[in-house]
């Protein structure tokens, strides 16, 4: 049934099978581009790919983390359903990727650039010794080609030996991962001039707060630049009329409320897709996405058929009518995070959420703990802000944002009038009926990938 499909989406104009270039950006949350309206940023290059494609608004990674979110984009599947929700465990070997089955199906295939994250990490001895006793590092036998390396100019060697090297009767694909913009921020001569920042709506407003966005934005700069190197190559290569090219963070900034929380800093990122044959230029799309839908998309540019596994859904519909909407709802997960003991919500930290096209529901199962903040609980900008909380200077609404003593169980967001998140919904009597919505709708997906959290809803009566 889906074989014809998938096949005649497999062949460009040139009859050639498509090559794929996957472009991550490391901690980038959506809408710090200038094609996405953000006026203190110049990035030509990312943009002019928005241009010439697709720019979609409402792209959610799976986990507002690297690891989980990664674990999601290569896999097609939710990052429950591959048992991906501790930070430092490698890939089971028996979940599949699609850079094997495009492999499989004659593709030349690589990774290259900053760390992908999902082989498990080596700077913890004791992991090591695991890994190499049961042989638990297994991208080396997923793809042709595997080099790291978080240097611009050295991810420009490897992309450019990968090209060399791909056989010239096979289409290729290739992830090319920066580490633009993660922290530590070192792009200094990209730096907007923090003075005239339009800072994100509800931040404090201090001298240190400006500076630490300005170095921010200036990764996204510099990012654009090592952007535009990669793109001038695949032209000069001939490779731009039959290449799709798919640009995505891996997940939110490290920002305030962003990375390491389920609010939209940490989960909404930019997406952008060309093929001048295949894509429609000049289109936005806002449809809700996951980032469990990259991996399905490929295959089915490649023609090859997409496992019933996969719990994504192609985006290709959406290559010639930005109007396709494939999710009613879509979901993400908050789960330990990096390799420390849990001593705060920096390193443990447990939490789900349910998206729909209005309302957002967060479930913060270990509520009673406040929030830290992932990756800057200890720069310039946030012990300032820590000693103004401590003596009273802060506005109240920031200040509860950012410095409450616990969170609450259950936050209900109108998105639509409520982009930013500030107003918790779940004590409003007109917004309970949309909220057990939520609710069971959450409990379904946790049932179903066997979710370890007790369920939003509780039995009648217990409670």
């Amino acid at each position: 049934m889906w074989l014809l499909p998938l096949l005649l989406s497999a062949q460009s104009k040139s009859g050639r099978p498509t090559n794929i270039i996957f472009i991550l950006s490391d901690d980038h949350s959506a809408p710090f581009l200038s094609s996405y309206g953000y006026p203190s940023l110049k990035t030509p290059n990312i943009d002019r790919l928005a241009q010439e494609g697709i720019r979609y608004t409402r792209a959610y990674t799976t986990a507002p983390q690297c690891v989980l979110s990664r674990a999601a984009l290569m896999t097609g599947r939710s990052t429950l359903d591959v048992q991906m929700t501790r930070f430092s465990a490698p890939l089971p070997a028996e979940v599949v990727t699609y850079p094997e089955l495009l492999r499989k199906a004659g593709y030349y295939t690589g990774i290259c650039g900053r760390t992908f994250h999902l082989n498990g990490n080596r700077t913890i001895p004791e992991s090591a010794v695991v890994y190499d006793k049961y042989d638990l590092e297994t991208f080396k036998n997923r793809v042709d080609y595997l080099r790291m390396s978080p240097n611009s100019d050295t991810i420009h060697l490897q992309y450019t030996e990968f090209l060399d090297k791909a056989p010239k009767n096979k289409p290729f694909f290739l992830q090319v991962g920066y580490s633009d913009p993660h922290r530590v921020f070192t792009a200094k001569d990209n730096e907007p001039d923090p003075a005239t920042l339009k800072l994100p709506e509800g931040w404090p407003d201090t001298k240190l707060v400006r500076e630490d966005f300005a170095a921010y934005l200036g990764e996204i700069q510099r990012l654009d630049g090592d952007v535009g190197r990669l793109l001038d190559e695949i032209k000069k290569r001939g490779l731009e009329q039959n290449t799709l090219v798919v640009f995505i963070g891996d997940n939110g900034g490290a920002l305030l409320r962003g990375k390491g929380t389920l609010y939209t800093l940490g989960l909404n990122v930019p997406l952008i897709a060309r093929h001048p044959e295949r894509i429609k230029p000049g289109q936005v799309s806002n449809a809700i996405l996951s980032g469990e839908d990259i991996a399905p998309t490929f295959l089915q540019v490649a023609g090859v058929a997409i496992p019933k596994t996969m719990t994504g859904k192609s985006l290709v519909p959406s290559f010639q009518q930005a109007s396709y909407e494939p999710h009613e709802y879509v979901f993400a997960v908050r789960g330990a995070h990096g390799h420390g003991l849990p001593t705060s919500t920096v390193h443990f930290d447990l939490g789900r959420t349910i998206i729909g096209s209005r309302y957002k529901l967060i479930y913060n199962a270990l509520w009673q703990l406040p929030y830290t903040p992932v990756d800057f609980a200890a720069q310039p900008f946030w012990l300032d802000l820590t000693r103004m909380h401590a003596e009273g200077k802060l506005d109240k609404q920031v200040d509860q944002r950012l410095f409450a003593d616990r969170r609450a169980m259950f936050e209900l967001f109108d998105l639509e009038k409520d982009p930013n998140e500030f107003t918790n919904l779940i004590d409003s009597e007109q917004h309970q009926e949309i909220a057990h919505q939520l609710k069971a709708r959450l409990q379904e997906w946790m049932i179903l990938y066997r979710d370890y959290l007790p369920l939003p809803i509780p039995p009648a009566g217990k409670y």
